[in-house]
C-alpha cells in the first residue's frame, strides 16, 4: 500500500485505514496558511516542509459559529457533535483516501466540496469518511475552504491590492485545491485526467459555480451537484445569496470594517480572527450574507442562468435532491395577490396556472397554496435538462431523487443533507437506526457515485455481482430519474401537470 508518498513540497506518511488495503491522509496543506497578511486573499503556494508530514489527523476547520452548541438543532444532532473541534483561520488543508499499491494504477479521483450555505461546514464531519468509496477503487479527496466573512468579504483596498483576483476566497480555496490534486494524485495512484467534483447543498452549489468559471479549462471531467441546483420559483423564495456587482460588495466590506472599528486592511489584518467571527455574526443581515460575489474574474455572472446558456465546461453531470427539502409556495396572503403573482408571472397563461392550482375563488387560496408547492431544486434541474436539449449542449445529465425512508424517534423525513449518510456509506456512525435495507441502499448509491466518478455513466454492476438497475441519462423526451426509496428503482412517471407548465414557462423566456 502507498502510506509514504512525495508530494510537491514534500513527503506525506498515511495511516491504515479501518479497511487497511485503504491508506488515508489527513490535513495535507494544499496552500499557505491564510492568516496574517494572507487573510482577504488568494490561496498562496504552500510551503515545503523537512522531513516527513505525518498526515494523521484532520486539521483546524474553518473559522465559522461555534460547533455542536445547539442541541435542538437537527445538524448538531446528526453530525456537529464535537463541540472541542479545533478552529483556525489556517485552514487550507486536505485529506485523502487512495487503495492504490503504487502509483502508476491511474485510478479515478473525485474532489469533494463540503455544504453549509458557505458559512459553516468542515471535511473533518463524520459523514464524509472517504474510505468506503475508496473501496470501490476511487481516490477520494475532501477539502477545506475558507467561510463566511474570511472566504467572501470584498473591500475596495482587497480590489485595488489584487484586481485579478478580488473576492470568492472559498471558492478560490476550492479551485486551488482541485488544482493541486490535478498537479500531485499521480503520487496518491490517481488519474489526473478522471477527475470529478462533486458536493452537496452548498457544496453543490460550488460545483456549480466552478462548472461556470472560465477559469477552470480542463480541471475536471464529470461533475456531482446534490442538493445544490436551484433557481428562484416563485418571488421571495429563498435563494443563494449571490451579490450582482463586486461594488456593491465592496461597499458593504467598508461598513464592516466600520462596524469593526478600523479604517484600512492593514488594520482589519492585524485583528483576531475570533472577533472577526464574532462582530461578523452580529453584523450579517441574512445568514448567507457572505456568499459569492459576480466579481468579473472567477465568477462572471448567476451561476445557474449560466449553465442554462451553455456559458459552463461541458462534462457529464449527475444531479438530484432529497423528496422533502426546499419546496417554493407563493408568499402571497389574498387571492387577489396570488392573482397577481400569477399574471406577473405567466401573462395570458395565468388562468391555466390558477386552473393547475385549482384557484377559483377565495375560498380556496389554502388549498391553491398547498397545490403551487414544488420542488426549487426538481424544478431547477429539469429546466436545466430543457436548456441542455433547446441548446443543443446534449450532454449527459443523470437525475434521482432520494426518497428513502429515514428512521429514529424524531420521525424526520428525508430531510436536507441526510443522503450524504449514503452515498458516503457511513451509515454505522450515524445513531439512528438504520437496518439492513438501508444498508443494502447505501452500498448500491455508493457504488452508482463509483460508477460515475470512474466513467461518466453510473451503472454497472451491484457488490452481489449482478447488475445495477439501469439509470437513464435525463432528457425532455424522457424527464426521468432514478428513485433512491426501499431500494434502486429508476421512475418512468412523468413528472407533474404543474411541473411541466413551470418548466415550460421558463423556457419560453
Amino acid at each position: 500500500m502507498l502510506r509514504d508518498v512525495t508530494v510537491e513540497n514534500g513527503i506525506v506518511r498515511g495511516l491504515p485505514a479501518a479497511d487497511p488495503r485503504v491508506t488515508s491522509f489527513k490535513g495535507i496543506p494544499f496552500a499557505a496558511p491564510s492568516n496574517g497578511e494572507n487573510r482577504w486573499r488568494a490561496p498562496m503556494p504552500a510551503y515545503d516542509w523537512d522531513g516527513i508530514l505525518k498526515a494523521f489527523e484532520f486539521a483546524p476547520v474553518s473559522m465559522q459559529d461555534k460547533i455542536g452548541v445547539n442541541e435542538q438543532d437537527i445538524y448538531t444532532k446528526e453530525w456537529n457533535v464535537d463541540a472541542d473541534i479545533a478552529m483556525d483561520e489556517d485552514c487550507l488543508y486536505l485529506n485523502v483516501w487512495t487503495p492504490a499499491r503504487s502509483i502508476d494504477e491511474k485510478l479515478p479521483v473525485y474532489v469533494w466540496y463540503f455544504g453549509g450555505g458557505m458559512q459553516v461546514g468542515n471535511s473533518a464531519e463524520m459523514e464524509f469518511d472517504g474510505e468506503r468509496i475508496a473501496r470501490r477503487g476511487i481516490v477520494v479527496v475532501t477539502i477545506n475552504y475558507r467561510l463566511n466573512v474570511f472566504g467572501f468579504l470584498c473591500h475596495p483596498e482587497i480590489t485595488a491590492e489584487a484586481p485579478d483576483a478580488p473576492a470568492n476566497f472559498g471558492n478560490l480555496d476550492q479551485q486551488a485545491s482541485t488544482q493541486w490534486v490535478k498537479r500531485n494524485i499521480a503520487a496518491f495512484g490517481g488519474d489526473p485526467e478522471n477527475i470529478t467534483i462533486g458536493g452537496q447543498s452548498a457544496g453543490g452549489y460550488s460545483v456549480l459555480s466552478q462548472l461556470t468559471s472560465p477559469q477552470n479549462e480542463d480541471l475536471f471531467q464529470k461533475a456531482i451537484i446534490q442538493s445544490g441546483m436551484m433557481t428562484e420559483l416563485y418571488p421571495e423564495n429563498l435563494m443563494p445569496e449571490v451579490k450582482d456587482n463586486l461594488e456593491e460588495a465592496e461597499r458593504d466590506g467598508v461598513e464592516f470594517f466600520k462596524f469593526l472599528g478600523v479604517s484600512s486592511l492593514a488594520e482589519a489584518r492585524r485583528l483576531d480572527a475570533e472577533y472577526i467571527r464574532d462582530k461578523s455574526l452580529e453584523y450579517r443581515k441574512t445568514w448567507m450574507h457572505w456568499d459569492t460575489v459576480i466579481d468579473g474574474r472567477f465568477c462572471v455572472g448567476d451561476a445557474y442562468e449560466l449553465f442554462l446558456e451553455n456559458k459552463r465546461w461541458m462534462v457529464p453531470v449527475l444531479f438530484g435532491h432529497t423528496s422533502s427539502e426546499f419546496f417554493s409556495v407563493p408568499d402571497v396572503k389574498t387571492f387577489d395577490e396570488f392573482r397577481k403573482m400569477a399574471v406577473d408571472m405567466f401573462g395570458d397563461k395565468a388562468e391555466e396556472f390558477l386552473e393547475l392550482c385549482q384557484a377559483h375563488s377565495e375560498q380556496d387560496l389554502d388549498e391553491a397554496l398547498k397545490k403551487a408547492s414544488v420542488s426549487n431544486i426538481e424544478y431547477a434541474i429539469r429546466v436545466a435538462a430543457q436548456a441542455n436539449a433547446d441548446t443543443g449542449a446534449n450532454m449527459l445529465l443523470y437525475y434521482y431523487n432520494f426518497d428513502a425512508e429515514i428512521p429514529g424517534y424524531d420521525n424526520p423525513g428525508t430531510f436536507h443533507s441526510v443522503d450524504l449518510w449514503f452515498f458516503f456509506e457511513t451509515l454505522a456512525k450515524c445513531w439512528r437506526p438504520f437496518v439492513g435495507q438501508h444498508y443494502d441502499l447505501a452500498r448500491q448509491m455508493c457504488n452508482y457515485w463509483a460508477n460515475f466518478i470512474r466513467s461518466g455513466n453510473p451503472n454497472g454492476k451491484d457488490s452481489t455481482g449482478e447488475d445495477l438497475p439501469q439509470w437513464d441519462y435525463y432528457t425532455p423526451e424522457s424527464p426521468y430519474g432514478m428513485v433512491f426509496k426501499d431500494k434502486s428503482e429508476f421512475n418512468r412517471e412523468e413528472p407533474g401537470s404543474l411541473m411541466k407548465f413551470l418548466v415550460e414557462q421558463y423556457a419560453k423566456k
